[in-house]
């Protein structure tokens, strides 16, 4: 299964890179069966957060640190299309950095890719070609990483709830 879901995030993050429809994208990845069934919403390790990897808070952070230094122009309203592409494109770097390097416990596994379809998702929209759901897409990410933070153990992570 943990070699199953790094062929679907990598068909995932190439295929947003590409600017395709997330479900295309999905539909392509779930051709194989699963042993279990896909979790379908974020839940705690028997009341504990999930444990990560070096790639996979490398990853996480940049990802918020990208965000956090374009919120002055999304709080106000003034962050531009390219901007918003710009900061899209950072994120399906790191994406792609952690489907590469990242090495998870499958159940950890599982879970992370409930918060990376969310942050994928998210870039998905800042990449659009009317921007329209730009600032929505902004605000995805924004609520993957908090996410992120309440579910897994990332010593020293501060989510964006504080970040202003």
């Amino acid at each position: 299964m943990f070699i199953q879901w790094k062929k679907m995030a990598a068909t995932l993050s190439v295929t947003v890179l590409l600017g395709m429809s997330p479900g295309i994208a999905s539909a392509q990845g779930h051709s194989h069966s699963h042993d279990a069934a896909e979790p379908v919403q974020l839940t705690l390790n028997n009341g504990k957060k999930w444990a990560t990897d070096d790639n996979l808070r490398q990853g996480m952070s940049r990802i918020r640190d990208a965000l956090t230094a374009e919120l002055p122009a999304i709080h106000s309203g003034k962050a531009t299309t390219e901007q918003y592409r710009t900061l899209a494109q950072k994120t399906n770097d790191q994406i792609a950095f952690m489907v590469k390097n990242c090495k998870l416990e499958p159940e950890a596994d599982a879970m992370l890719h409930l918060v990376l379809a969310d942050i994928i998702a998210g870039a998905d929209a800042m990449m659009a070609r009317d921007g329209s759901n730009a600032r929505k897409g902004a605000e995805k990410i924004a609520s993957a990483l908090d996410n992120y933070g309440a579910y897994f153990a990332h010593p020293g992570w501060h989510g964006m709830k504080h970040a202003h």
